[in-house]
């Protein structure tokens, strides 16, 4: 009997298959990250829906996985050592994945730490101020009169998406290969057309990060990830 059995977490999601990793999660921008890593690496998983009700997220079983009541989370039954991990934090789930299956972050020392640079500049900046923006601009924040805040977080989206279009000058990739920086941030650069913002950032007027989302989507790996685990329909 492996370790993942006897978590608080499958009282309420359990595993068919408790010998493989665990995925928690909702094809958010966030979730999608880690789906299209585990589809990219061709690690054998199991995807459970966690809805972003607070009858899911701020569940005892799922607050037991994660205290900061966020997906995506997972449990891997052959962590390191052969012992069982808990993680929760997208990038972090990256990282670790990277380093299981030695895929998409590269062994050069330089190369490397550059890659995580970029996955903590998804995570500490585009991620954060995206999100703000959809909450001003498209959600409950939208019916606020005093339109400083909307603008604040599109202004800086903006800038946020430069820094990227920049970046990607005679590049088709964040690090030139196909990394986890990408797997990091086109999700989140896809969300300005969920959160119908586009052109409040201006996003349509930049050439290359149109063409960078449409390449990240155009993979197969993503095309199934996107929607994993699966929306209720």
């Amino acid at each position: 009997m492996t370790q993942t059995l006897t978590h608080p977490i499958t009282a309420r999601w359990p595993a068919k298959d408790p010998s493989v990793l665990q995925l928690y999660s909702f094809p958010t921008p966030n979730g999608v990250k880690v789906s299209a890593a585990l589809e990219e690496m061709g690690l054998a998983y199991e995807p459970h829906l966690i809805t972003l009700s607070d009858a899911d997220v701020k569940s005892p079983e799922f607050l037991a996985l994660n205290p900061n009541n966020k997906i995506p989370a997972i449990i891997d039954p052959d962590g390191p050592n052969g012992q069982q991990i808990e993680l929760f934090e997208s990038g972090a789930i990256l990282l670790y994945l990277a380093e299981k299956t030695g895929q998409f972050l590269s062994d050069d020392p330089k190369t490397r730490i550059e890659t995580i640079q970029w996955v903590m500049f998804q995570m500490g900046g585009v991620g954060p101020m995206f999100g703000q923006l959809g909450f001003f601009h498209k959600f409950a924040g939208s019916a606020m009169e005093d339109k400083t805040a909307r603008d604040r977080y599109a202004n800086e989206a903006k800038r946020l998406l430069n820094v990227v279009e920049q970046r990607l000058d005679g590049r088709d990739w964040i690090m030139g290969d196909y990394s986890i920086a990408d797997m990091a941030l086109a999700p989140w650069l896809n969300a300005l057309d969920f959160y119908g913002a586009k052109e409040i950032t201006e996003a349509d007027k930049l050439k290359n990060v149109p063409a960078y989302i449409e390449r990240f989507y155009a993979r197969p790996a993503v095309q199934r990830a996107k929607n994993i685990p699966a929306r209720p329909e």
